[in-house]
């Protein structure tokens, strides 16, 4: 996503800037929601539609698998063909998917609305923070993504409770339904006052082939992982992972030889990226394991109805809402290495006190601890993760670094969702049973441990402590004009958003340039 602006750039204090903020937050809006209240409506779906663990497990993964295998791909399209164009048809696209998801007859249809759903959000959730980028006024810019950032995060802290509203009040295909008026809004709002804006450098041809393939290849391993419990080592099983193993191994290929790649492999020559990257495959891969199965679990062994679910989580959003943007000046201050091992850390300890919410769990004692270790342990974490991310490479492609960091995040929590009922011996039909999930969740949740424990590890040995120093001096040493701009591209970026609430993803952060203005109001947004 490019950095440039229109001529006629919006300030944030007039009319028009604020109906950009609208616009865009409506759109992520969209995006945010859906990702945090269809977990709270799974139980419900899987009863209604008398479907096993497979299609729960479907009902989540089809809108990942799309999202994560061409979020990138949706950047560029709006670079190309129009940011608010691109916007706005992943807006109605989303919209009409989710429609489709609401009046789905069976399963099959379900599955194949949320895998439409997935693209829609591919093209509006970059398009979002690229709107921004490319109208807003360079000197209004970090406090509109900072109001963009907030308004999101708090529509993620209150999916679940909403969520749950109204999988208890008029159904679980209302969770769907929402998003129809708020595209009605968003739309109008979007073609009346929104310039459009392009970025006169984007030329070429997309790389189709690389978001295939990538999609192709964590499609086959995730029907592999969820096929293996009801039909083990058999050839409908073997022949579609091997299959996507080898489309994995293709995709590498074809990026690295393609001109112009969705994924440059060159970003991973960075140690420091690469690094962040390993941690964030380890980090959102237990995210996304947890979050699906432990909304399952208090329904169905503790009892709760999906409202009583959905506001049990809150407090874990709600301390990422209010301290994530000290925990980012945090990790400034003392550097990002401790932050990203302890984080992990924490969220291990609170998965494991998790595997107290059994049958007759008491809230209070059994179910608030762990959330709010947990809480704290993902505040610890996400902003200094994303800071690192951008730090890790040139200026010029930190945005394209926080999209990259993005996907990865979603195709590890897709993988997670895929593997870990198989990993904890969770059979078909188990979510139909108190007992018999207690003990398969009481098996997952040290697994997801694990996992955040080798994340905590690999960010110890690599990340650097000084990641996040700036050069500086740079630019004011520099002889010339020239050398002082290559001296600033240096540098590396701070992120623009302070509020990260999304569980299923580090936000997308495009950072904010060396030598832009900042906010005296307050910590950087």
């Amino acid at each position: 996503m490019s950095d440039d602006a229109p001529a006629a750039a919006v300030r944030l204090s007039s009319a028009a800037g604020r109906w950009v903020v609208l616009t865009t937050v409506l759109g992520s809006a969209m995006a945010l929601l859906d990702s945090t209240v269809v977990n709270v409506a799974l139980p419900r779906i899987g009863l209604d539609l008398g479907a096993d663990l497979a299609v729960l497990q479907w009902t989540v993964n089809a809108y990942m698998l799309t999202l994560a295998g061409l979020i990138l791909l949706g950047g560029a399209l709006g670079d190309r063909f129009g940011r608010r164009r691109v916007f706005i048809v992943g807006v109605v696209w989303f919209a009409l998917a989710s429609l489709l998801c609401g009046m789905a007859p069976n399963a099959t249809v379900l599955i194949g609305a949320r895998a439409l759903q997935g693209i829609g959000g591919a093209l509006l959730t970059p398009g979002s923070l690229a709107l921004i980028q490319s109208v807003i006024h360079p000197d209004d810019r970090a406090r509109a993504v900072g109001l963009w950032s907030g308004f999101g995060g708090v529509g993620a802290a209150i999916g679940p409770f909403l969520g749950g509203w109204l999988v208890d009040g008029p159904g679980w295909r209302w969770v769907f339904f929402l998003n129809v008026p708020l595209a009605a809004v968003c739309v109008p709002v979007a073609l009346r006052h929104v310039p459009e804006s392009r970025d006169p450098r984007a030329h070429g041809r997309f790389d189709v082939l690389g978001a295939v393939l990538g999609a192709f290849a964590l499609g086959l391993v995730t029907y592999a992982l969820i096929a293996a419990p009801q039909r083990g080592a058999s050839l409908s099983v073997v022949l579609p992972a091997v299959a996507g193993l080898l489309a994995g191994v293709a995709f590498v290929y074809v990026e690295r030889v393609r001109p112009e790649p969705m994924l440059p492999l060159t970003l991973f020559s960075s140690r420091q990226f690469t690094a962040v990257n390993a941690v964030t495959l380890c980090v959102y891969a237990a995210f996304g394991g947890f979050f699906f199965l432990v909304v399952l679990n208090l329904q169905v062994v503790v009892g709760y109805s999906a409202l009583a679910a959905g506001t049990a989580l809150l407090p874990t959003t709600l301390l990422m809402l209010l301290l994530s943007a000290r925990s980012g000046e945090l990790g400034k201050r003392i550097g990002p290495r401790i932050p990203l091992t302890v984080g992990p850390l924490l969220c291990a300890a609170g998965m494991l006190l998790m595997t107290r919410a059994g049958v007759g769990a008491v809230y209070w004692r059994d179910v608030l601890p762990a959330l709010l270790v947990m809480g704290l342990g993902m505040v610890v974490l996400v902003a200094p993760l994303t800071a690192t991310v951008l730090a890790s490479v040139d200026v010029g492609r930190a945005g394209l670094a926080s999209g990259i960091n993005n996907a990865a995040a979603r195709a590890a929590g897709l993988v997670a969702v895929a593997a870990l009922p198989l990993l904890a011996g969770m059979g078909s039909e188990a979510y139909r049973s108190a007992d018999r999930f207690s003990e398969s969740f009481r098996k997952a949740m040290p697994i997801c441990a694990a996992v955040l424990v080798v994340g905590a590890l690999i960010a110890w040995r690599t990340v650097r402590a000084d990641a996040l120093e700036w050069a500086g001096g740079a630019e004011a040493e520099a002889e010339t004009e020239q050398e002082g701009a290559r001296a600033a591209e240096e540098r590396p970026c701070r992120p623009e958003c302070a509020y990260h609430c999304g569980v299923g993803a580090p936000p997308l952060d495009p950072g904010e340039r060396p030598g832009r203005p900042r906010r005296s109001d307050g910590p950087p947004a």
